[in-house]
């Protein structure tokens, strides 16, 4: 899919899926825990959440390797996650 057809359903597709790849990551995972502040049994009611989900897009993007890796392991465009983080709440009109 073009950067440029990413839609809000899309992008919380794509957050969803970084989610589950950062969860199959300990220490990414326990990062992630670490930097929001919630506790692994919130996680289930935060999922469908957009600020939630721009929140996993925002950790994934603040590491270069992380979202190389998750990238290659979604076999998605390395420009998509940005192009997505674009679409969710609280996105700074820079890209």
């Amino acid at each position: 899919m073009s950067t440029k057809h990413v839609t809000t359903e899309y992008a919380e597709t794509i957050a969803a899926q970084a989610l589950a790849f950062l969860s199959q990551d300990k220490r990414a995972f326990e990062g992630f825990l670490a930097t929001t502040g919630i506790d692994v049994s919130q996680i289930r009611s935060f999922a469908d959440d957009p600020q939630f989900l721009a929140g996993v897009l925002d950790y994934t993007l603040s590491r270069e390797q992380l979202v190389a890796d998750f990238c290659e392991a979604a076999g998605i465009d390395p420009d998509i996650p940005r192009a997505a983080r674009q679409q969710l709440p609280g996105a700074t009109m820079s890209t």
